[in-house]
């Protein structure tokens, strides 16, 4: 089993790199059965892909590719959208025909492909490269491409891909147009299509795109250079920065680049800002971003709960890069990360029913949201509950991506053997192997690998220690009944496998407190609860008399326990806060409120609001010493 085994083009995958530490397994080899993230797939393919169609049929931003230009609808980057749900329909097997003959038609001869600009009435093409999201709408444009080549090997979306990425090479390649985009995007969408067809000439575009950056080619506007990362050549640049979505579809491609064209150099400045920004700049959740003004990455430790903007489209950028690196590399860390935000991010986004969404996702909401109109688009992207559509909808078509082609993160292979890297019941079958995965991760921590078909030699299996197991013990149990204890990285068999064996790892997904480090001033003296990879949060509907939960406070003396239904209940009291005319006071005069004993139920973060408005927070204030006065 080598990553060369299958020919890289012929993968049902979403990231198909020549080279690499590991080759991931694709749609074909992979199938999710039950479980978790088996009941979030059927309800994106049974509801959310209809849907965002629907209501990209209601907003017009479909119709903007047969519409009049003065009719046009929607933000100057709404075609993306319709890409993203296209790159979604396809993965997920669904048609997307009509739209596509729509999209066909309003093409260009030389491939130029916009609603929004070149057309009469409209901005001339590429006069508005900082904010005009011509080259992003492209790249979602080509990733839909690439997915029906790798799904169907042709068809009509793939050509249109194909000739907007002509054009967009004749336009921007040696002797055009010296710019780039204000938003990445693109070049991650250019090495795929590479990878996909074979052409040179879309790698090189897409270096090319990566070279430039950081040198000043684009305004200087209102959010500095560092916005749109022109600020900093990849290369020299030390940490993710500015809009955080932005920086992470960038951060991406550059990965892409340096795999295919073996660029140690450049794949070593990457992986420098993802160590920088997640020992800095990420939210517990695995969320991205705290800035609201510009959706943009913080300053180091600044992570405040209660002002996280920790965009859906930044978890799902996160998880793109984290897997990108995890096969560059084989280091079981990118993998952590994927695990937590995936599902303390992307899925905390969809509602139950997955019909509405969160844009941005906060660790502390502190007043009642209002439920959102079902028939009116949010115009904010910071609401209590989830919302059916915003003005600016591009969470929802990318968590529809995500979850269509969530089986291709679960496992790879190399040289060796196969290494699970997501738990999911599954089953796997691949050059020879066929693996049944049996588990309901993330509730239970019991991982059992079965053995269906197996050659006769030896080869490895490999499967991920969590980190969050630190402190705590995993078994690995081979089919003999001898189990080990492993630690937070990669556990590994190797030998003759035989069908009917099997292999379990024992993961403890109990619940445990988690302290902040003191540096981010926001959360000091508080504490948090994590469940395997589960964040938890307190929410006021599970609280007596309609109290809120800026009432709790939490007795870290005691352990966290699991409760009913998947809650945790932690060991605390509802304080009574009473007002002042004057809210500070010398530290020996500032007694505690008074307080009731309480056993505080908490749930997966991932499923607030899900019962109606409430208030909510992630990180806990502690239980204060009384004091006389």
């Amino acid at each position: 089993m080598k990553p060369d085994s299958k020919a890289h083009t012929d993968l049902v995958v979403p990231v198909a790199p020549s080279r690499g530490r590991l080759r991931p397994l694709g749609l074909e080899e992979v199938r999710i059965t039950g479980g978790f993230w088996a009941r979030r797939r059927e309800v994106n393919a049974g509801a959310t892909l209809d849907h965002c169609r629907d209501w990209m049929e209601r907003v017009g931003w479909t119709g903007n590719f047969s519409a009049p230009v003065e009719e046009r609808r929607g933000r100057e980057f709404a075609d993306s959208d319709v890409y993203k749900l296209l790159e979604a329909m396809t993965w997920a097997g669904a048609g997307s025909d009509p739209i596509t003959e729509a999209i066909a038609a309003a093409q260009e001869p030389d491939g130029y492909l916009n609603t929004a600009f070149g057309r009469p009435g409209r901005q001339p093409r590429y006069s508005d490269l900082e904010w005009g999201h011509e080259l992003y709408c492209y790249g979602h444009l080509i990733q839909a491409g690439v997915a029906q080549i790798r799904t169907r090997g042709e068809g009509e979306l793939a050509k249109i891909a194909q000739r907007a990425a002509d054009h967009v090479c004749a336009t921007f390649g040696p002797g055009g147009i010296e710019g780039v985009c204000g938003h990445p995007e693109i070049e991650t969408a250019l090495v795929e299509l590479a990878r996909a067809t074979g052409e040179q000439r879309y790698l090189d575009q897409a270096a090319l795109f990566i070279d430039r950056r950081g040198r000043g080619t684009l305004a200087d506007g209102e959010f500095g250079r560092a916005y749109y990362q022109d600020d900093t050549p990849i290369r020299q640049a030390t940490v993710l920065r500015g809009h955080a979505v932005r920086a992470l579809y960038l951060a991406a491609g550059a990965v892409d680049v340096a795999v295919e064209r073996g660029d140690d150099e450049l794949l070593a400045a990457v992986v420098r800002q993802w160590e920088a920004t997640v020992a800095r700049r990420t939210y517990l959740t695995g969320g991205m971003g705290s800035h609201h003004r510009d959706e943009s990455f913080g300053d180091d430790f600044v992570l405040p709960p209660d002002r996280a903007y920790s965009e859906t489209c930044a978890g799902v950028a996160s998880v793109m890069l984290s897997w990108r690196l995890l096969l560059a590399t084989g280091e079981p860390r990118f993998a952590d990360l994927a695990e937590r935000t995936l599902f303390n991010v992307v899925a905390a986004s969809p509602a139950e029913d997955g019909r509405s969404f969160f844009y941005a996702n906060t660790l502390h909401r502190r007043r009642r949201g209002t439920v959102p109109p079902p028939d009116a688009v949010s115009p904010r992207a910071e609401s209590g509950l989830r919302a059916p559509w915003f003005a600016v909808s591009c969470c929802p078509t990318n968590v529809a991506r995500t979850l269509a082609l969530l089986p291709a993160y679960l496992a790879t292979v190399d040289d060796h053997g196969i290494q699970l890297h997501q738990y999911a019941d599954a089953e796997i079958s691949t050059d020879g192997i066929a693996l049944r995965v049996r588990t309901d991760y993330p509730s239970d921590g019991t991982v059992t690998v079965r053995i269906a078909r197996s050659p006769d030699r030896p080869w490895t299996l490999s499967l991920r220690v969590p980190a969050w197991t630190e402190g705590a013990t995993a078994r690995l149990v081979d089919a003999d009944g001898t189990g080990r204890a492993v630690a937070p990285g990669t556990a590994t068999v190797t030998r003759v496998f035989r069908p009917g064996d099997e292999i379990r790892l024992e993961l403890p997904v109990t619940p445990r407190w988690i302290a902040p480090d003191p540096r981010i001033d926001a959360v000091r003296g508080t504490v948090a609860v994590q469940r395997g990879p589960l964040v938890y949060c307190a929410e006021s509907v599970d609280l007596p008399d309609g109290r809120d939960v800026d009432a709790v406070r939490v007795d870290t003396a005691a352990e966290p326990v699991d409760g009913p239904d998947g809650t945790v209940v932690a060991p605390g009291e509802l304080a009574e806060p009473h007002d002042e005319a004057w809210p500070y006071r010398p530290p020996d005069q500032a007694g505690a409120p008074a307080a009731e004993r309480e056993g505080i139920v908490l749930v997966p973060y991932n499923s607030w609001a899900n019962r109606g408005p409430s208030t909510m927070r992630v990180w806990l204030p502690t239980a204060l010493r009384r004091r006389n006065r």
